[in-house]
């Protein structure tokens, strides 16, 4: 049936052609967006304004001598056009070539019809782009989710709330840029490919250099090289950009993802927990609170964290604490064990100027003072790279350029990442990541 309506619609193709028209033109005519002539149509209508509108055609009806279809742009923005037969000279030839799916150029004024729906009268019409396979007649609801994923842009043309996600979606990075530039941050680029990959716990993914012979990796985290910005002098940096993590995928995860990181010198984890509400408040209504690490393990574990074995503790924390919390809450004050670049607390050097912002039992930030100390530094990075060589294939490696770096002196400084899909997903109450990624990993078919 598909392919029958594919052959029909090249056959129209054709068609067209022969008679010496281009059905793909490279230059259009367009005096306004389709949203603009909605919101303004009175006023253009009194003042008889002829409009050039281009467009896709998502809805034809012909009548005898008379067709009406449905014109969409990238606005957003709907509204009907009336073709007649006695006032266009090529009506035939549009009636027995158009589809739902074409994109046409159209110019003629406004008029309301008798039942008060807004229309363009068409005095031209002009068909600038030929759809060779025709639209799903239902895409709204769709069981099979990931139908909606693998063909997003049918997903964007189909579904309007899908739109508005990920339109939401390029506002908040746009609010979120302005807001640190605004409180001078400078916005940087730092290697997505790693030597040594390193930053956070994670399994990279990895690659080759042919020219070089030297295996890479998709960065982790850029953690690391912010900080040797900090060594260098720059004292408010953040970077905005994509990381990779070679791991499982579900609501909450997908092993490419976006992430902003930003470190501030002379600054501790507190001042940036009060900078990260005042930064995200606007972006995650609830009340806001905070709570110590081990006092919220216990509630929910019944349990005192140092008791749990450190290869488990952060397991435990994931499954019967983190998804009970739901209101906006800093988780302050982690152990050693599940920060190992984080600065140890000046009152109990078990623990660490750490804390993660949980919404929802996703960890949307996670932020600490930064250890800054080279000693105490390679002694955690070479506890790190044991591990690695023991089997952890998530644990962090050791980096001596960086190391080295540190010895140089780092001011003291406070460092987060935020991860922007999930806080896309909060802020737009989107049910799972994936929602508001354009395109989101999947399996292949």
């Amino acid at each position: 049936m598909l392919e029958d309506l594919i052959k029909e619609r090249l056959k129209k193709k054709d068609a067209l052609e022969k008679l010496g028209l281009n059905v793909y033109p490279a230059r259009v005519k367009r005096s306004h967006l389709v949203a603009h002539v909605v919101k303004e149509f009175s006023a253009l209508s009194k003042k008889k304004t002829k409009v050039w509108l281009t467009g896709r055609l998502l809805g034809l009806r012909i009548q005898g001598g008379v067709a009406f279809a449905d014109l969409m742009d990238g606005s957003g923005g709907k509204i009907q056009i009336v073709l007649a037969k006695a006032k266009l000279p090529n009506f035939q030839t549009l009636k027995d070539n158009l589809d739902i799916g074409d994109f046409v150029e159209v110019s003629g004024p406004l008029f309301k019809t008798k039942k008060g729906e807004r229309s363009v009268e068409a005095k031209t019409l002009r068909l600038i782009v030929k759809s060779i396979r025709p639209l799903p007649s239902v895409w709204h609801g769709l069981q099979d989710v990931e139908e909606r994923f693998r063909k997003r842009y049918l997903d964007l043309l189909m579904n309007a709330d899908v739109r508005e996600q990920l339109v939401q979606r390029s506002q908040i990075v746009e609010y979120l840029r302005h807001s640190l530039a605004n409180e001078g941050f400078l916005e940087v680029e730092t290697p997505t490919l790693q030597a040594i990959p390193g930053g956070a716990k994670a399994r990279p993914f990895k690659t080759h250099h042919n020219a070089l012979d030297v295996d890479f990796y998709l960065r982790i985290s850029p953690e690391l090289y912010l900080k040797r910005l900090l060594v260098g002098g720059l004292e408010k940096v953040f970077e905005l950009g994509k990381v990779f993590r070679n791991e499982g995928m579900d609501r909450d995860h997908n092993p490419e993802f976006t992430e902003l990181e930003l470190y501030w010198a002379y600054q501790d984890y507190w001042s940036l927990m009060k900078f990260t509400q005042k930064l995200l408040k606007k972006l995650i209504p609830g009340k806001w609170s905070s709570v110590f690490f081990a006092d919220i393990f216990k509630k929910h574990t019944g349990k005192d964290y140092k008791s749990i074995p450190a290869d488990q503790l952060d397991e435990i924390f994931k499954k019967e604490v983190r998804p009970k919390i739901v209101e906006p809450t800093f988780v302050t004050d982690y152990p050693e064990s599940l920060m190992p670049l984080a600065k140890l607390h000046q009152d109990d050097p078990s623990l660490t100027e750490s804390f993660q912002l949980i919404v929802n039992g996703a960890e949307v930030v996670k932020g600490f003072s930064e250890l800054n100390d080279p000693v105490f530094q390679r002694e955690q990075m070479e506890r790190q790279e044991k591990a690695f060589r023991e089997g952890d294939t998530e644990s962090s490696r050791k980096d001596e350029d960086f190391l080295e770096a540190l010895e140089y002196g780092m001011p003291p400084a406070a460092g987060l990442g935020i991860g922007i899909d999930r806080l896309v997903a909060i802020a737009t109450k989107a049910h799972a990541v994936k929602e508001i990624i354009l395109f989101p990993t999947l399996r292949p078919k």
